[in-house]
C-alpha cells in the first residue's frame, strides 16, 4: 500500500519534549536535523558528547515517566528552546549558554533516589538516537490504532516518540519494508531494523504517568515488543505533512 505521511516531530533533547513539524529536509547519513542534538547526562555517566553513548547513560523516560509530558519548541534562529510540563512553569533557555536553570527545571521531575540530571551534552556528529548509527524512525498510525483498539481505549501516537508517521497503510505492514528501500517526499531511505520499545511508551504523554503496560500488551499481541522501524537517509530530499510514501 502507499502511505502518506501524518506526522513529523523532532526531538530536541533527548527525552525531554517533542515538536511536531510541517516539513523537513534530510540529508544522506543524518538524522532528522535538530533530533536528539542535546541529551541529558546523569549523575553516574562520563558521557559527553564526542561519540554516541547507549541510552543508558541518560535521563530517560523509561526511568521518569514524567519526562513524557514534556513539550518542546526549538527556534533555530535563536538556538532558545521552550519547554513545557503540566506540573511545571515553562521555562525558555540557549542550551550550549548556560544550561544549569534547565538542569534544576528538570530535576524537579526527577525521582529521590539518585541518578540526577547532571550536565546536557550536545551531540557533535549525528544526533543522539537510540542506535549507534544515524536514524530515523517511521511509524504507521494503522498499527499504532491496532495496539490502541488492543487496548480498548484511544491513546496518543506522541508516547512512541517517532520522527515520521505514515497512514494508510496496512497495519504492521512497516516491517516487511525491513532491509528495503522507500521513498517518502523526495527522500530515500533504506529501512534497517525493528525498534525495540521500553517502558516509556507505558506512559501517557499528556500526564508524565504510567497507563499501562504496553511491554505486555505488545508482547501478547505481537509476540514481541517491537513497534516502527528505524531508516537511514540515503538520499537527500524534503519530506513534509501529506507526502506520498512508497517501496521500491
Amino acid at each position: 500500500m502507499t502511505g502518506r505521511v501524518a506526522h513529523i516531530w523532532r526531538h530536541p533533547i533527548k527525552a525531554h519534549g517533542r515538536e511536531a513539524l510541517d516539513r523537513v529536509a534530510l540529508e544522506p547519513g543524518r538524522t532528522l536535523p535538530w533530533d536528539r542534538t542535546w541529551a541529558v547526562a546523569h549523575d553516574r555517566s562520563d558521557a559527553d558528547g564526542a561519540a554516541w553513548a547507549p541510552c543508558g547513560n541518560f535521563s530517560r523516560a523509561a526511568r521518569v515517566a514524567a519526562l513524557q509530558a514534556i513539550e518542546a519548541q526549538l527556534d533555530e534562529t535563536s538556538g532558545q528552546i521552550s519547554l513545557t510540563h503540566p506540573d511545571l512553569p515553562p521555562i525558555r533557555f540557549r542550551p550550549d549558554d548556560n544550561p544549569q536553570d534547565f538542569l534544576d527545571w528538570a530535576n524537579r521531575l526527577m525521582p529521590g533516589d539518585g541518578l540526577r540530571s547532571a550536565r546536557l551534552v550536545r551531540a557533535r556528529a549525528a544526533g543522539m538516537t537510540d542506535t549507534d548509527f544515524p536514524s530515523i524512525s517511521i511509524l504507521s498510525l494503522a498499527s499504532h490504532r491496532a495496539v490502541a483498539s488492543r487496548m480498548g481505549r484511544d491513546i496518543s501516537p506522541k508516547r512512541w516518540r517517532g520522527n515520521i508517521f505514515l497512514d494508510r497503510l496496512a497495519p504492521w505492514e512497516e516491517f516487511d519494508w525491513i532491509g528495503k528501500r522507500i521513498r517518502i517526499g523526495s527522500a530515500t531511505f533504506l529501512v534497517r531494523e525493528a525498534i525495540g520499545r521500553c517502558q516509556a511508551t507505558s506512559v501517557d504523554p499528556a500526564t508524565g504517568r504510567r497507563d499501562t503496560d504496553m511491554l505486555r500488551v505488545l508482547s501478547d499481541g505481537l509476540g514481541h515488543t517491537n513497534f516502527g522501524v528505524y531508516a537511514t537517509v540515503e538520499t537527500a530530499g524534503t519530506v513534509a505533512l501529506g507526502d506520498p510514501q512508497e517501496v521500491l
